[in-house]
Formats: C-alpha cells, sequence, structure tokens
C-alpha cells in the first residue's frame, strides 16, 4: 500500500510563471514569493541521536529545578493529579503538533507558517517568550555553576562542617524560625538579597555571579557555533548521567532521619487544593516547560530529522521519559525536606520557602551528608550545569534557526559567528539584571508571566490556527504522508479538548493574576510589578494579532477572499530542504496480512 500526497492542489502557487487559472479564488493573484538562495540542510546522522538531543533539551532544569518548587508550593502530591491530566491532553498533543510541523516543513518556528501565511506571528511569539526564557535561563545555571566552582572545597561551604557554619547548627533543632546552613549560603552568599527591599531596589551585580554568567554564554556560543552534531555528540553524557545522580541521591536521602514524612507529604492528596486555579496554572505552565513546548526549539530541532522519521514514537519516547524524570526528581528533593523537617521539628510544608531556590537549598543539604560530600557536589552541579546548558543550547538554536531561514546569506560562518556573538552578548547584558542582589525579584516576575501567560497563549493560537486555518484534515494527512498514520486520539483533542482546557488555563492564569499576590519569601509585589508581568505576557501575544492583521491588508478582495488568500500555504511549503511535495511518495507496508 502507498501513502502519497492528495492530488489535490492546495498550494498557493508562486513565482512570475504561475499559472492564475490554478488559484482556488476569484480576483488578482497575490505577490509573488521570491525564493531565497538554498542551501542544504543538515540532518541528524542518527535517529537515536535526534532522541537523546530532545530528551535532553526537554530533561532539564524545568524538571529537576522547577517541578519540585511547584509541587512543594501547591501541596504535595495533589500537584501530580492536573499534571499528569495536563501532560495528556494538553502535553502531547502539543509536543507531536510541534515536531509534526518542523519535520515535515524542514524549517525554523517562524518559517514553518509557509503552510498558513496569516498565522506566521505565531512563529515570531515563539521567539519571544524563548528569548524571555533564555534571559533569566542561563542565571539558573550561572547559579549552578557557582556552585560547582564551591563544591572544590572540603568540607563544603554550606555544610554544619565548615567553621563559618557552626553557630547555625549547634543546638539548632526545635527552634523553628531557625535557618539552616544551606539557606543562609544560598540567600547571603550567592544571591545578596538580604541587601535589597524589593524589586524597586536591585542593588549591586554579584560580581561572582556575573562571571559564572558570561562562562555559561561563552560556552552556549560556541555550543551553538558547532551545530547539532557537537550537541548530538554530548548529549550521550548529558541526558543519561544525570539520572545515576539523582538515583545515588534518592537511595542515601531514603536512609535519613524523618525521609518518610517527606516523601509522605509528596504522595498526598489534599483535594481541596483542586479548587485552586492556581494549582491547575501551574500544572499547565510546568508541561510547557517540562517539555519544552511553544519555545520553538522542537520545531527547530525535528527540522533537521528525515522526512519519514516516526514523530509519534519520538512524542511518546520524548514526553513520558521528561515527566517521569520530574516526578522521580521528586523524591530526591523531598526526602532532605523530611530530614530537614525533622531536625527542625516543624511539618514539612513549613520547613523552607518555596521560591524558586529550593532546588538551591533541598540538594546541596543532601549532597552536604553524603560520603565524600565535594565529589557527589562536583558531580552533581556538573550535571545541573550541563543540563541546563543543553536546553538553552536548544533554545538559542531555535532563534537563530529562525533568523537563519529569514535570511540565508547569514549561513557564512563569519556572519553566523557575528550573529550569534550579538544574541549572546545582548542575553548576558540584559542578564546582569538577574544577578543583582534583588536580581531574584526579578527572576521571579519573568518566570511567572513568560511561562505561566505567555506560552498559553501562544499554544492556544497554534493549535486554533492548525485546526481551523491550516486545516484539520489536510495536518493529519501530512502526517500520514511522513508516517502512514495519525492516531484518532490526537485528532480529538487537537480539535476540541486541548484548546478548551487551554482557553480554561488562560482565564483561570487570568484571574489568578488579580485574586492572588506573587510573593517571594516574605515579599510581596506591589500592582505596579504585577502589571509589568501581564505586559510581558501581552507582548507575546501582539505580534498573533499585528501580523494577522498585516497579512490580510496585503491581500486584496473582500474580508472573506482576504481570509481565504491568507490561509493558503504557499509553494515553497516544505520544499527548504529540496523536498518536493509531488516528488514524495513513502511506501508503507500494510499492517493487515
Amino acid at each position: 500500500m502507498l501513502c502519497s500526497p492528495p492530488q489535490a492542489n492546495i498550494f498557493r502557487m508562486e513565482g512570475p510563471t504561475a499559472d492564475p487559472t490554478s488559484q482556488p479564488w476569484p480576483g488578482p493573484p497575490p505577490q509573488p514569493e521570491i525564493p531565497a538562495p538554498s542551501s542544504r540542510r543538515e540532518t541528524w546522522t542518527g535517529k537515536y541521536k535526534f532522541l537523546l538531543s530532545c530528551l535532553g533539551y526537554c530533561v532539564g532544569l524545568g524538571n529537576i529545578w522547577r517541578f519540585p518548587y511547584l509541587c512543594y508550593r501547591n501541596g504535595g502530591g495533589v500537584f501530580l493529579i492536573p499534571y499528569f491530566i495536563m501532560f495528556l491532553v494538553v502535553g502531547l498533543p502539543l509536543f507531536l503538533m510541534e515536531l509534526s510541523l518542523g519535520q515535515y516543513g524542514a524549517v525554523g518556528p517562524v518559517a514553518v507558517w509557509k503552510c498558513c501565511p496569516l498565522l506566521k506571528g505565531i512563529g515570531i511569539a515563539m521567539l519571544i517568550v524563548s528569548s524571555l526564557v533564555s534571559l533569566y535561563y542561563n542565571v539558573i545555571i550561572a547559579w549552578a555553576f557557582y556552585y560547582l566552582g564551591s563544591s572544590f572545597q572540603s568540607p563544603l561551604p554550606w555544610s554544619c562542617d565548615a567553621p563559618s557554619n557552626a553557630y547555625l547548627c549547634q543546638n539548632a533543632s526545635g527552634i523553628a524560625g531557625w535557618a539552616s546552613a544551606s539557606e543562609v549560603f544560598w540567600n547571603e552568599q550567592v544571591l545578596g538579597v538580604m541587601h535589597s527591599s524589593g524589586l524597586g531596589d536591585p542593588g549591586a551585580v554579584q560580581w561572582p555571579l556575573a562571571l559564572c554568567l558570561l562562562a555559561a554564554w561563552i560556552l552556549v556560543f560556541f555550543c551553538t557555533l558547532k551545530g547539532i552534531h557537537s550537541s548530538g555528540k554530548m548529549v550521550y553524557f548529558t541526558a543519561t548521567f544525570p539520572y545515576l545522580v539523582i538515583l545515588t541521591l534518592i537511595i542515601w536521602g531514603a536512609m535519613l532521619d524523618g525521609s518518610l514524612d517527606g516523601v509522605r507529604f509528596y504522595l498526598s492528596s489534599d483535594w481541596s487544593r483542586l479548587q485552586s486555579a492556581q494549582v491547575w496554572s501551574d500544572a499547565a505552565s510546568q508541561i510547557f516547560y517540562s517539555l519544552c513546548i511553544g519555545f520553538g526549539g522542537l520545531v527547530s530541532m525535528a527540522s533537521y530529522n528525515k522526512f519519514d522519521n516516526n514523530v509519534i514514537r519520538s512524542t511518546l519516547v520524548i514526553t513520558i521519559g521528561s515527566c517521569c524524570t520530574s516526578f522521580f526528581a521528586g523524591f530526591a528533593i523531598f526526602s532532605v525536606l523530611g530530614h530537614m523537617a525533622w531536625r527542625k521539628q516543624v511539618p514539612v510544608g513549613s520547613v523552607t520557602d518555596s521560591g524558586p531556590g529550593l532546588v538551591f537549598v533541598a540538594y546541596p543539604e543532601a549532597l552536604s551528608l553524603l560520603p565524600i560530600s565535594p565529589l557527589w557536589s562536583v558531580l552533581f552541579f556538573l550535571t545541573l550545569f550541563t543540563l541546563g546548558v543543553d536546553t538553552l543550547f536548544a533554545n538559542i538554536k531555535g532563534i537563530t534557526t529562525a533568523i537563519l531561514d529569514k535570511f540565508p546569506a547569514l549561513h557564512n560562518r563569519r556572519r553566523k559567528a557575528a550573529l550569534l556573538g550579538a544574541l549572546c552578548t545582548s542575553f548576558y547584558l540584559l542578564g546582569l539584571l538577574l544577578v543583582t542582589q534583588g536580581g531574584i525579584f526579578w527572576f521571579t516576575l519573568i518566570d511567572k508571566y513568560s511561562t505561566g501567560f505567555g506560552l498559553i497563549v501562544v499554544s492556544l493560537f497554534m493549535c486554533l490556527g492548525i485546526v481551523f486555518c491550516y486545516g484539520m484534515n489536510q495536518f493529519c494527512q501530512d502526517i500520514m504522508d511522513m508516517i502512514c498514520q495519525c492516531p484518532p486520539w490526537y485528532r480529538q483533542c487537537w480539535a476540541f479538548f486541548t484548546p478548551c482546557l487551554l482557553l480554561s488555563m488562560l482565564i483561570c492564569t487570568y484571574l489568578d493574576m488579580h485574586s492572588v499576590p506573587l510573593r517571594y519569601s516574605t515579599y510581596e509585589y506591589h500592582a505596579w510589578s504585577t502589571s509589568l508581568g501581564i505586559c510581558m505576557g501581552v507582548l507575546t501575544c501582539l505580534p498573533i494579532l499585528l501580523w494577522a492583521v498585516a497579512a490580510l491588508c496585503r491581500e486584496s478582495g473582500t474580508l472573506s477572499d482576504r481570509f481565504q488568500k491568507a490561509t493558503q500555504p504557499l509553494r515553497s511549503w516544505r520544499t527548504a530542504a529540496g523536498r518536493s511535495m509531488a516528488g514524495d511518495v513513502i511506501a508503507c507496508q500494510s499492517l493487515s496480512p
């Protein structure tokens, strides 16, 4: 049995020799697209490199850093319920949608919208979200790098064995307001947050962190410059070694006094928390973060695939692997939190702040209790550092792929290096605000609104655009052209369940912005800072609307005619890699005997 493209011509004709009679609408033909000079596109040298690269992209700091603190903030085990519902109804379908778009089109997150020019603003919005996340994501890598450098000391500077921490660890048990040595190290030595009064008082730059941030951006620059092949080789280590380290921490944490209380808190369910919109909103944002949906990186990485790569199998392997890693890493965190609660004689839910620094308190605490603790600390923070760089590499790769697709002349090595240098330098200079003494307040604000609001909006428009503008049947046919199957579950989610749930989450997130004030530790954000965060969220939506209006204005005829023309795929759709639509006939073996 042969799977071949449909016979009907669905493409907008391009070029000066296009036959006007082939246009599916009345009126003058649209402006021809000027083809850009094409260059042969790189491809992954093996499917396992793609799988490991995507797994390394998705399994990153979002799993080890963000998931535990959101789980802790939202009542422990009850958070797992909305998280796995979001995984099934939102995560799986949208992940497959992005991989399919990238693999079928063989272009980046902006150029891929040749399939529906009206929606090109979605690709631009993805780049804005990716830029906002990249801006503060590398700050986490800088924190990990700082801890890595501090790990080459014995005893560790955040352990009770360090002479400077003797006053913290003597007779501390049972004191409710007692701060552990790891908490003091994080707040005073790393962040310097004690010297800032809030968002409007950033204070001085923490220069050790600024140097760590510079080193991280230099590393990202060279990784991105070398291309996908250097990443493919690196992920054999970065995508597998973290599991060994986390497993060691889980085993050792299970032997600590009070660890079972922490695990019990992690797996317990307070059903009343499900009535909170924040729990569902955080679950949705964490799915986007764990699976890297809406950033454009998945589209970019899939664009280097062979045309007949099994995207459904890739989706299942990567998404299940990523979400299971989040769940797996939670045991390491909560076993240590249980031990900290046992030492403080307080409930697990009150043992420490539930901010983004939770991992930089709990993991160092666990590492300081291991034998040969400096060695394990070096291995762990090296893992955290490489995981973060692996994810950020794909984010920057998505941004540069979009720019290079638009300006092919920049493929020249020198020009590409100049482009990357300008991007990394800009991100570094902007990121200096986040490594000031009050930088953690800005960090929390960007983290809340760039992922919690912006990604939901981008993903909602992407889903609605593919279903109602490009066409559900045509999109499923594209997947059939590649792998000869399109399971009904995904069709139902794309058509109904996913957009409905995303719309509900968008409404809940909006209401949550006004009803629940944003906090970091004891600091409550002012109304003006919330407004600033909302502006960041709106910034991601504007390109979608503005580009749609511009696309309609460029066409002629009635509004209905303009809409029809603006939603027609361009003839260059999916031909960037020299793969002609008419020339692709993929042989499929029938499953029937």
